[in-house]
């Protein structure tokens, strides 16, 4: 076969194409007859391999590819899932009922070995696994490894040791048989010898030590000894069918010796009617705590797994009623003596095991095993309930906090620092999972926004290149917290910046660690990594430069560095300028202050730089002179030209939350809540979250009254108002013009101001121009009543929410019309009867009547 013409100037081109441009290296003629040598030779059966300047033009060379893996199976799909997101309940409920229908042994070991190092000591998951290897007797072995593993080293319940039982009566035999089973039952009733549900095991161990036999009659003695010493046990517990126990043992004591009995029998009823009086109120408690598990599909047993709280109204109440349930075990309903306190403290240990495992997720719950378990004493086991409860809960503050006091009253330095450490691992690793999502959520919101604008505009890519950034020039969420200028800022993320917040109390506590412990150097260190991390909010640099300044023998140097350290990162945030601000004034260092309070009032907006306007004037007018007072007025007036000359005039003359100007001249009824120390409240933390959400709930479910709907004031009550000696000027109704007024003494005429208002009134303005436009929505949020004390806030925060309610519902209309008709007869004492009422007069209100009531139409009944 003919060579192809065109054959040889290809191959000289692709030999010519392997040479660098830029190498200036040519091929030998060798090597070029080489190659058409080997072009030229003929074929052979295999493909040859082709070389770099020749590739196999004759046939398609062969590659090999490597062998495509199998598809993975659902259960492989979905076990990969779970093991990268373990607490997923019906992920693994799911799994376990695939491992079931395919019958692999391998499957099924994996599925709930995986869920029990998900969800530790659950029963009805042991019980599960177990059942797999109890039919074929080959597989006994490997059931006793996961009993020893069960019963030992976890918290056995009743549901697992009645299984336990029930196989060691089936497998148990030879001489010893009813030692071994004896013990088991020992070993049984002093876990759970208390619980409600024991039941079974103790009619079991009942009829177990009745079945005994016996040859001589010492022997038959010590029976019977034992089974009423079961019997006396068991009908003091409040558990279920214990009434049938008593009414057995009853039985039991009158066939042996009426005379006796009735000594034995009377010694006892009082502890067992006190538990049956207890087991109805036990009853009510746990019929909620623990609800049936859902139903199986298939042959599995019934299982059920905790579910991580998202605190809505269900899990609140949740975890209220199992803190009552808790504290009402502590409180010995039983009234056990002191003498078994054994028995009392075996008790309420059990129900904190089984409270810990249902309710794995809630670190309260953890939190109050560990306070009552080293309240007894048991400080190595209260530790323990801790580490278990990070495990389960490793971003908890309160357990993590716990757990590192713990370890530094032992003396445990080291270990602290590790728990710190990993604290702060979790914590970041939350962060930055949420910065990714809040990344992809703007980049998605402002992918959407430019195709919806080149949608509407036509011209929309006639546009400046300077809005043409590419995403890299994006600022990232950490940015916001640098200096920048507010007004070119994305928007921050309030999930991010609550996060950062909490990261920051993790360095604060453990800064105070590292000084309690080791000195003021290993606080040091400590805040040394905190600048190094991208993380660290600006309380940190507070906190440090706070303790370096009382710790530090009031070193005002160190602790002024620290600030202005913050200062670099965290200028453009006003809270932190504030403290900065606050700190220099309580030093007393006034130059430092003024050159501070200069250099920063004019990068902030003056909506954002209010605060630090008020806290330097406050300054001013305590502390500096009148001249200088009306200057800053005077920069503040062109500031904020809307408020009015009278209110920066009255703030000059008040003094924490007296205002005479307001109450005495003006008349306005000013609610006056304890000082704060800092002066005004404007450096101080918000208070308790549960005064907080208590208010908030309060806010929402408090529906705004119409106005329309108030009865307006008569003379009698305006007389009587007058006649008080708190305040001598009128008390405005709500429904007065003059509330506008009211409300405008601390919100001024640029809008309300939540947490930095001061009185402003503005009549020139009120005359000469139209009357501004008001929100209806603020008015009613105004008129909803007064601020509760923070003590009150707290109380009401505590209690549970109202739809927790599950007892019968009124309503109030109906009541009150049953209280309004009901005919109250009057009382047989010699109490004089009121006189009869005196003819009304012509005109005026009546005056009211304090006499009993009379019924519908037996008088009158006055107002309400």
């Amino acid at each position: 076969m003919s060579e192809p013409p065109s054959a040889e100037p290809k191959l000289e081109e692709n030999a010519a194409m392997t040479v660098d441009d830029g190498d200036k290296t040519e091929l030998s003629p060798e090597l070029m007859t080489a190659l058409r040598q080997l072009q030229a030779a003929p074929q052979f059966s295999s493909t040859p391999t082709p070389t770099p300047t020749q590739p196999n033009s004759q046939e398609p060379v062969a590659v090999k590819h490597e062998p495509t893996p199998p598809p993975q199976s659902e259960w492989d799909r979905l076990r990969a899932q779970l093991r990268e997101k373990p607490v997923d309940a019906e992920g693994w409920l799911k799994l376990a009922d695939m491992a079931e229908d395919s019958g692999d042994i391998e499957k099924i070991k994996d599925t709930y070995e995986g869920m029990l190092e998900t969800y530790p000591n659950t029963p009805s998951v042991q019980i599960a696994y177990l059942k797999h290897f109890l039919d074929d007797p080959s597989q006994f072995g490997q059931a006793e490894a996961l009993f020893r593993r069960f019963l030992l080293r976890t918290t056995p319940s009743v549901e697992l040791l009645k299984f336990y039982l029930t196989y060691i009566r089936r497998v148990t035999n030879g001489p010893n048989a009813r030692e071994v089973i004896r013990k088991c039952y020992d070993f049984a009733l002093g876990h759970i010898g208390q619980d409600k549900d024991s039941f079974e095991i103790w009619q079991d161990y009942i009829n177990f030590l009745k079945a005994g036999e016996t040859n001589t009659t010492w022997e038959e003695q010590q029976k019977m000894d034992a089974v009423r010493k079961a019997y006396q046990h068991a009908v003091q517990i409040p558990m279920e069918n214990v009434k049938r126990l008593w009414e057995e043992y009853q039985e039991f004591e009158n066939g042996l010796n009426r005379i006796t009995a009735k000594k034995f029998i009377s010694d006892l009823t009082e502890a067992h009617m006190q538990a049956r009086t207890v087991l109805n109120q036990l009853q009510e408690h746990l019929t909620v705590l623990f609800p049936p598990p859902p139903p199986p599909r298939g042959n599995r047993p019934a299982i059920w797994l905790p579910r991580p709280p998202t605190f809505n109204q269900n899990d609140k109440a949740l975890v209220q009623r199992w803190r009552l349930y808790l504290k009402w075990e502590e409180s010995n309903p039983l009234e056990i003596e002191e003498k078994d306190r054994a028995t009392l403290l075996q008790r309420i240990q059990s129900v904190y095991r089984k409270a810990v495992v249902r309710m794995r997720y809630y670190s309260e719950i953890w939190y109050m095993a560990y306070a009552w378990t080293n309240s007894i004493g048991k400080v190595d086991e209260a530790i323990t309930l801790l580490k278990s409860g990070i495990e389960a809960n490793p971003a908890s503050f309160v357990l993590n906090f716990a757990y590192a006091e713990a370890l530094e009253l032992q003396g445990n330095f080291a270990e602290v620092h590790a728990t710190y450490e990993r604290f702060l691992e979790v914590l970041r690793k939350d962060l930055e999972v949420v910065e990714e999502r809040v990344n992809s959520s703007n980049s998605s919101n402002s992918s959407i926004g430019s195709q919806n604008s080149q949608k509407t505009d036509p011209n929309a890519m006639d546009v400046s290149s300077s809005f043409l950034q590419p995403p890299s020039q994006t600022p990232s969420p950490n940015s916001s917290f640098a200096t920048q200028v507010a007004d070119e800022k994305p928007p921050k993320s309030k999930e991010l910046v609550d996060k950062r917040t909490d990261y920051g109390i993790v360095y604060i506590m453990y800064m105070r660690f590292g000084r309690r412990a080791e000195g003021l150097k290993s606080a040091r260190n400590i805040f040394g990594k905190a600048r190094r991390d991208r993380w660290t909010p600006w309380e940190v640099y507070e906190a440090a430069a706070l303790m370096e300044y009382h710790c530090g023998n009031k070193d005002i140097q160190v602790a002024s560095r620290i600030f202005e350290k913050g200062m670099e990162t965290f200028g453009d945030e006003v809270e932190f300028v504030l403290r900065y601000l606050g700190f220099l004034i309580s030093i007393n260092d006034e130059n430092n202050a003024r050159a501070l309070f200069e250099r920063v009032i004019g990068t902030f907006a003056p909506e954002k730089a209010r605060p630090l306007w008020e806290r330097w004037a406050r300054y001013e007018y305590q502390y500096g002179d009148l001249a200088a007072a009306q200057k800053l007025e005077k920069r503040m007036s062109e500031v904020y030209p809307n408020d009015p000359p009278i209110k920066r005039f009255a703030e000059r003359h008040k003094y924490l939350n007296i205002d005479a100007i307001a109450v005495r001249d003006l008349g306005f009824v000013l609610g006056r809540q304890p000082t704060r120390a800092n002066g005004g409240g404007l450096l101080a933390r918000a208070d308790t979250l549960q005064s907080i959400m208590a208010s908030s709930q309060q806010q929402k479910e408090t529906p705004p009254a119409p106005v329309a709907s108030k009865r307006a004031a008569s003379p009698e009550h305006r007389r009587r108002e007058e006649s008080r000696g708190d305040y001598p000027s009128k008390r405005q109704r709500p429904t007065s013009p003059v509330r506008e007024r009211d409300r405008d003494w601390r919100d001024g005429r640029d809008g309300p101001r939540r947490r930095h208002g001061s009185p402003a009134w503005e009549r020139e303005r009120e005359r000469d121009g139209p009357p501004p436009r008001r929100n209806f929505k603020e008015d009613r949020e105004e008129e909803k009543g007064v601020v509760l004390p923070n003590v009150l806030s707290w109380f009401i925060g505590m209690l549970p929410a109202a739809s927790s309610f599950d007892g019968p519902v009124f309503r109030t209309d109906d009541l009150m019309q049953v209280f309004r008709n009901a005919v109250i007869p009057a009382t047989s004492t010699t109490r004089a009867r009121s006189p009869p009422p005196a003819p009304r007069p012509a005109g005026g209100r009546p005056p009211p009547d304090y006499g009993p009531y009379q019924g519908p139409g037996g008088g009158r009944r006055g107002r309400w």
